[in-house]
């Protein structure tokens, strides 16, 4: 601490506390999203994980005017998918003269190490304008500054 002054901006309710330890690849860190009984932890009430994504669109050429839209948010919780889970996306892109909209799923977790993992994604805008717009991007690491929680 600096001055006295406590730097921690992540409020204790936010953190988690570690309860078994498991691997730390994808497949067991995501056992911590479904219970026994297959529920999700939201479906209990409790809160899963979410993920930050930031991206732009791809350039799109609307009667001589080339442009692209950028567009970020905070992605659903977790929703169970095979050995894996996936979540939904669902964001609006800023605005030029025009905005689209964006809604789509990630693909399953890719592990990056210490038990944190990413998702990436692909697809469409809606048609707006006249146009849409490809993108493509990958979400960013799930609470990349705390210690792997379950």
């Amino acid at each position: 601490m600096r001055d006295n002054i406590n730097w921690d901006v992540c409020p204790d309710w936010v953190r988690f506390s570690r309860t078994n330890a498991r691997s730390e690849n994808v497949e067991q860190s995501e056992v911590c999203c479904r219970e026994e009984s297959g529920q999700s932890r939201s479906q209990r009430g409790r809160q899963t994980h979410v993920h930050e994504f930031l991206g732009s669109t791809k350039l799109e050429d609307e009667n001589g005017n080339i442009h692209n839209h950028r567009f970020a948010g905070v992605s659903g919780e977790a929703i169970p998918e095979r050995k894996s889970h996936i979540h939904k996306i669902r964001t609006r892109t800023d605005f030029f003269d025009h905005f689209h909209e964006i809604e789509v799923s990630t693909g399953p977790a890719i592990d990056v190490r210490n038990g944190k993992h990413v998702h990436f994604v692909k697809g469409e805008t809606t048609f707006n304008d006249g146009h849409d717009h490809d993108f493509q991007f990958a979400t960013l690491i799930e609470s990349p500054l705390l210690p792997r929680k379950c």
